[in-house]
């Protein structure tokens, strides 16, 4: 008989008590337990009963539910309620919506009648501002706009789009439909500095007044017949591949292990789809006098490999799969031969199995890991039921994206672009980092990495000074890294690499390909001004990067053919990614799916930090060559960057100079270091 009892065994041979299997909920990915929920609502001073409950009245759309009966005649606030449980539970475990009752239903028999508690309205979150309907048109058709993007049901025109979970990302797509919705192309610029509803109509409104936009010309499909354009991006992927043959420094892997009744069939058809849809993955790149051009090849049944470790020992087989994997995903593609998508499954057990897939960075990027997840969930839902794809045909594909590319980047259009990048990067320097080792002469990609999770806190206050200063939390992290290049090379005028999407045009966003593009920010750090009025500046580079995102960096370097130098990256070397962790899950009905770590990354720069948001905490992951920095020094520049944000936060008024980098310790272990050595 199965109690439905949730417990573990403790080392004592005791077993500890953990709750119940039916009330634990998975919500976005994260496994909540519904009665810890509940246990911290209790704890409120003006709070008599709780109960909390995962709904899901929409489907599709689950969310977590509190029912709260108050203590006293005066209900506490919905904003006291959550503040109070942010400060005790991850954000994930805070619901999202809060209902006052007077009393919790009963049944009968004196439990709580779940099936009584009402409905909530749904989807809108609870804001500062009163909800206030869309009174135009322009309002209606970007309120609708926003509740696709974000995922909610209700937006109010005073509602603020960074805090109901906006970023830049997010922000490109709400422009994409912008542009298709109303014929206009609006700047991003145009989001930060009104981002609200009623802003942004009012924005529109002034465009559609004096005239139409500029739009570009659609994305259609062209003829397959001859030569097809390789897009910029992979025509500089091409070059690189030329240069050094055979080199794994483009492979994009990911291995997850799915534990359950893998259906491996259903698999293997969902590739097979997956194949015939996206033609880009079926895609190879030869050459006619030195001149790059892609092929198509037809759409035919993938065979996925599958190798049966269940004859190794059963404390083995993890390891053997790991090494397998890792081999696999470092062997190199061949551009002309192709193909440039491999995968294998490695069986463990029955229900035990390691999937691999590998794709080349000609054909992918970090986007497109989130649509190959979506469109391979979705089909082997499918096919593991016996019914057809779900998915709707793709009406433009990589191919056509690329011809559009080159007819559009050129005239007036390129002008434009080149004369704003060529004005940001004249004269841009070389960033003089110290390193361990001397450079070697032609770039090296063996990488390494170090991981740091800033405290909730912390976290906390990054977001809350990011409001206040009207600004995203990738601006300020990015001030604050720039802020540390300053400190360790003595240099003011620094230039970091971050990622643009590509997306921006909502026909693209299905496809899997090569969109991603690359800016180069240049901040000018002289003065030693405050981390506020840094802040400024970094918001006014970003942004006007962004308005000039279109210029593929293969380009801009190919104009300003800055002194070739094969032992580092022209323009920068450093790089910045803000992730969204969200977009890129992978779920499989019936299985259990958790990302398997392979080996430490190839690193593209000298430094490459990474910043993503998980679980109402920042996790940072710096990945530098390791031919140029030990260990203990990426460490300490961690350490260093925790420290720098630490004071950033108490401090933003601050001069950068003055912001704290080393901690009393850390400094006293410098200097006696430093006097060792000089003795």
């Amino acid at each position: 008989y199965k109690t439905g009892d949730l417990a573990r065994y403790l080392p004592d041979g005791n077993i500890e008590f953990l709750g119940r299997i039916d009330h634990q909920v998975k919500i976005r990915g994260f496994r909540i337990e519904l009665g810890e929920v509940e246990s911290v609502l209790g704890q409120h001073p003006a709070v008599s009963e709780a109960l909390v409950m995962a709904r899901e009245d929409v489907p599709g759309e689950k969310r977590l539910v509190a029912y709260v009966v108050p203590s006293q005649e005066r209900a506490p606030t919905i904003s006291d309620l959550r503040s109070f449980l942010k400060t005790k539970l991850p954000n994930y475990m805070v619901p999202s919506v809060f209902m006052m009752l007077e009393a919790l239903p009963l049944t009968p028999n004196g439990k709580v009648d779940r099936r009584a508690l009402p409905v909530p309205d749904q989807g809108y979150p609870e804001l500062d501002e009163p909800f206030v309907a869309p009174g135009t048109r322009v309002e209606e058709e970007l309120a609708q706009i926003w509740r696709k993007v974000l995922g909610v049901e209700r937006v109010g025109i005073h509602d603020n789009f960074f805090d109901l979970g906006g970023h830049s990302l997010l922000a490109t797509q709400v422009i994409s439909l912008v542009r298709q919705a109303f014929h206009l192309d609006l700047p991003l610029r145009s989001l930060f500095e009104a981002p609200t509803v009623a802003g942004l109509a009012e924005s529109i409104e002034t465009v559609l007044r004096l005239g139409p936009g500029l739009e570009g010309p659609p994305i259609v499909p062209v003829s397959r017949d001859g030569d097809l354009f390789l897009s910029f991006a992979q025509q500089r992927l091409w070059f690189l591949d030329q240069l050094v043959p055979g080199s794994i420094a483009y492979n994009i892997s990911e291995a997850v292990r799915l534990t359950g009744p893998l259906n491996v069939v259903a698999l293997e058809q969902s590739l097979t789809e997956i194949l015939r849809r996206q033609e880009i993955l079926r895609t190879t790149f030869g050459a006619i006098d030195g001149k790059p051009f892609q092929t198509i090849s037809p759409a035919k049944p993938f065979i996925l490999p599958v190798t049966d470790l269940q004859h190794f020992p059963e404390t083995e087989r993890e390891a053997e799969a790991r090494r397998q994997a890792t081999e696999e995903a470092r062997q190199s593609f061949d551009l002309a031969k192709g193909p440039l998508f491999r995968a294998i499954l490695l069986r463990l057990g029955e229900e035990d199995h390691v999937f691999l897939f590998i794709m080349h960075h000609v054909v992918s990027d970090g986007w497109s890991m989130g649509v190959f997840f979506r469109e391979l969930a979705a089909l082997y839902e499918a096919f593991s039921s016996g019914k057809p794809s779900p998915l709707a045909e793709l009406p433009i594909q990589y191919a056509d994206f690329a011809y559009w590319q080159r007819q559009w980047l050129q005239g007036e259009v390129l002008e434009t672009q080149l004369s704003y990048w060529k004005k940001q990067l004249q004269g841009v320097p070389v960033l003089q980092l110290p390193t361990d080792r001397p450079r070697p002469a032609v770039q090296t990609f063996h990488g390494a990495s170090q991981s740091l999770v800033l405290p909730r806190s912390l976290a906390e206050a990054l977001k809350r000074l990011s409001r206040q200063e009207g600004v995203t939390l990738f601006m300020t992290l990015l001030a604050a890294f720039k802020t540390l290049l300053c400190r360790y090379t003595g240099q003011e005028d620094i230039v970091v690499g971050t990622p643009m999407a590509g997306r921006n045009r909502v026909e693209i966003e299905p496809l899997i390909g090569f969109f991603i593009n690359t800016l180069a920010l240049r901040t000018d750090l002289s003065g030693d001004s405050s981390f506020r009025e840094l802040l400024r500046r970094v918001r006014e580079v970003t942004l006007g990067a962004y308005a000039h995102q279109d210029l593929p960096l293969e380009k801009l370097v190919e104009e300003l053919q800055p002194e070739r130098d094969l032992s580092r990256t022209p323009l920068f070397q450093v790089f910045f990614n803000m992730l969204n962790i969200e977009s890129y899950r992978l779920e499989l009905c019936g299985l259990a799916v958790e990302p398997l770590l392979l080996s430490e990354p190839d690193s593209k720069f000298d430094l490459t930090f990474y910043a993503s948001e998980k679980n109402e905490e920042v996790h940072l992951n710096l990945v530098y060559n390791a031919d140029l920095f030990d260990t203990a020094t990426t460490t300490r520049m961690l350490g260093c960057f925790q420290n720098l944000l630490d004071d950033i936060v108490d401090k933003p008024e601050e001069r950068i100079s003055s912001l704290l980098l080393w901690s009393g310790t850390e400094k006293e272990k410098l200097i006696s270091a430093f006097n060792q050595d000089f003795d």
